[in-house]
């Protein structure tokens, strides 16, 4: 029973997905829409409100301008974009920066001030926002829905749902920009539709050839053509051997990449979950590997004909997703599955059409195409066992739990340590009995602790960003208190590590220079967290003080201190003496709300020194007003 269990958690996502879209018209609206776009609305896009849900569809014909640059190098987001995507941008220097197609941002940024107020004239009258589009244009979709998601983000809960859905869109971007939505939480909100054979969702896994550019341009041009006037779709034949050279080679630069057992250097990457949709009904993967694995298993079963009429058949597709996701089919005894996962697999695999239905067909094929199409559905079937295999996230993360409940000792070790600090004779504290004494045997075990658990959740965080752990996952009580919990206990011993070891004075100060990145998660985390705030004051101080960088602060205000007794200029005295009594007011607030513990008010805690040094300076100038102090030490100072 276990296993069997563990075996159908392999396609959660998946599934969830695929249950999703087969249960809504989302598809189909979107689809409607985007036909509409592509017909009607040439270079631009409509917007159109069916009850809470409005659609943003944006035409696949686009102006040559910006559209038809398919192989244009990639640009640094961060250079082009004026700042509209900065939750994206990367978190360190060392982190390969964002890239994306050039042609591809200049044509969203074109569109970018009109669709803010379309978008800005939809807030408060739906719920969700559905933004889609087909070809070129679903690659402006999902840069407006990235835009919209970077929006939305800056505000305390969210106003509207985002789902973006392409069809046949090129790919955008980078690995780096893969990684930023992944770390962001966003692949759940983009589902990009690929029909079977159609290659512009495949074109830029390729190399092309500076002789191929003028005939991707020319393939372009037929597809705007027939999306104008969809009769025209009968002549895709006529252009099947112009094309030839593209399709062979896409499919041979693909077949490298699936093929490839370790991560490719490619400059585009896909992002978000792919539904492949054919005439017998569809899959949806999230893997990358998968993914770029399923694009060639596909295409490697078509034709250069078949790839160019695929662009314009995504309207036959979307209708049978609906009735076939996944669709039950019978199984000859003999043929029977062992077991649920085996099953999914088979009928995953029957939904790509890659299988060979009936022995007979044998004969009317060569020997030599028979075997590669065997070979294909065997590389299909591993290609799916892949994707399941390395996307169990509820598996992943009751293990994961497994692992906190193992690293609590290592917790109430420290936990103790700062009970001890609290009660000691030397009244000093938990933060500066670790500072000061940092080399004894006793904080040297409590030092190996805090790494212990500094690796457990910086793998936490490594897992939630390779889309390894439920969607949900930041959002579970769990594991929000667990966070918070581990933050207010051991960063102020990291805290007390840097300022030790003199790192403020190479790096700066450590909220801006020196703090790890998963605190930085930790407290976004617990600001989203949907559990209302407690009104009720609190009786006695907090166990640990709940603003875990609160002695860095008490470490730039002990700098600030020393400095304006020395400063000369009168503005930065000025800011010097506001930041001082900006510092105090907040301590003292905390205070009163009794949110520090009492280690903060130990007799010689560094914040109990800084006050009595405060209140002495503050004595010395008490008849000036200290918003604009003249005198310091007693002295004019000029």
């Amino acid at each position: 029973m276990g296993t069997e269990t563990s075996c159908e958690n392999k396609f959660e996502m998946s599934e969830t997905l695929a249950t999703f879209l087969a249960s809504t018209p989302l598809l189909e609206e979107a689809w409607r829409l985007c036909s509409i776009a592509d017909t009607t609305f040439p270079g631009a896009y409509l917007v159109q409100q069916i009850g809470s849900v409005a659609y943003v569809a944006f035409s696949g014909r686009q102006p040559d301008s910006g559209s038809d640059q398919s192989c244009e190098n990639p640009a640094r987001l961060d250079a082009e974009d004026g700042g509209l995507f900065a939750p994206l941008y990367r978190h360190s220097e060392a982190e390969e920066p964002i890239k994306l197609h050039s042609g591809m941002l200049r044509l969203f940024l074109s569109m970018h001030q009109s669709l803010q107020i379309q978008i800005a004239s939809l807030i408060g009258k739906v719920k969700s926002v559905v933004i889609t589009g087909h070809s070129i244009g679903g690659t402006t979709a999902s840069l407006s829905a990235l835009w919209l998601l970077c929006q939305l983000q800056s505000m305390s809960f969210p106003i509207i749902s985002v789902l973006c859905i392409t069809f046949g869109s090129p790919l955008l971007g980078n690995e780096a920009l893969h990684r930023s939505i992944l770390r962001e939480r966003w692949g759940g909100n983009f589902c990009h539709v690929v029909s079977k054979h159609d290659i512009m969702p495949r074109l830029l896994f390729a190399d092309i050839v500076p002789n191929n550019i003028s005939k991707i341009h020319t393939l372009i041009n037929f597809w705007h053509h027939c999306m104008a006037a969809p009769h025209l779709t009968s002549l895709s034949s006529q252009l099947a051997d112009e094309v030839k050279d593209i399709f062979h080679c896409v499919l041979k630069d693909l077949e490298l990449l699936a093929q490839a057992e370790e991560p490719s250097d490619n400059v585009f990457w896909p992002f978000g979950s792919y539904v492949f949709c054919c005439q017998e009904g569809a899959i949806c993967l999230d893997n990358v590997a998968s993914v770029i694995k399923m694009m060639y298993l596909m295409l490697a079963t078509g034709s250069p004909s078949c790839s160019i009429e695929d662009h314009l058949k995504y309207g036959d597709y979307v209708g049978k997703v609906s009735k076939h996701f996944l669709r039950a089919r019978n199984f000859h005894e003999e043929d029977l599955p062992d077991s649920s996962y085996e099953a999914g697999v088979a009928l995953a695999l029957q939904s790509t059409e890659l299988v060979i239905k009936e022995p007979v067909q044998d004969l009317y094929l060569s020997e030599q195409n028979s075997n590669l199409r065997k070979e294909v559905v065997i590389m299909a079937k591993d290609c799916l066992q892949m994707a399941q295999d390395g996307n169990k996230p509820n598996l992943t993360a009751a293990n994961l739990a497994i692992k906190l409940s193992k690293i609590v000792p290592f917790r109430a070790e420290i936990e103790w340590y700062k009970a001890c600090c609290d009660d000691a004779d030397d009244q000093m504290g938990y933060y500066d009995a670790f500072k000061l004494k940092g080399r004894s045997k006793r904080e040297y075990r409590v030092n190996m602790n805090r790494h212990k658990l500094a690796g457990f959740w910086n793998s936490v965080i490594h897992m939630l960003e390779n889309n390894k752990l439920p969607q949900d996952f930041h959002r579970r009580g769990k594991w929000v208190n667990a966070s918070q919990f581990y933050k207010l206990l051991v960063e102020p011993l990291d805290i007390a590590d840097y300022y030790r070891a003199g790192k403020h004075r190479e790096r700066g100060h450590y909220i801006k220079h020196g703090r790890e990145r998963r605190y930085e998660i930790f407290d976004k985390w617990w600001r989203d967290r949907r559990v209302p705030e407690e009104e009720n004051k609190r009786s006695k101080f907090a166990s640990s003080t709940q603003d875990s960088c609160f002695w860095a602060k008490v470490e730039e205000a002990r700098e600030w201190l020393d400095n304006v007794r020395s400063e000369s200029d009168v503005k930065k005295r000025d800011l010097l003496w506001h930041n001082i009594d900006l510092f105090e007011q907040y301590s003292r607030k905390l205070i009163e709300n009794k949110e520090v513990s009492i280690d903060v008010l130990a007799k010689n805690s560094s914040f109990s020194r800084w006050m009595e040094e405060w209140k002495e300076l503050k004595s010395q100038v008490q008849q000036f007003p200290p918003r604009f102090p003249g005198f310091v030490d007693g002295e004019v100072v000029p």
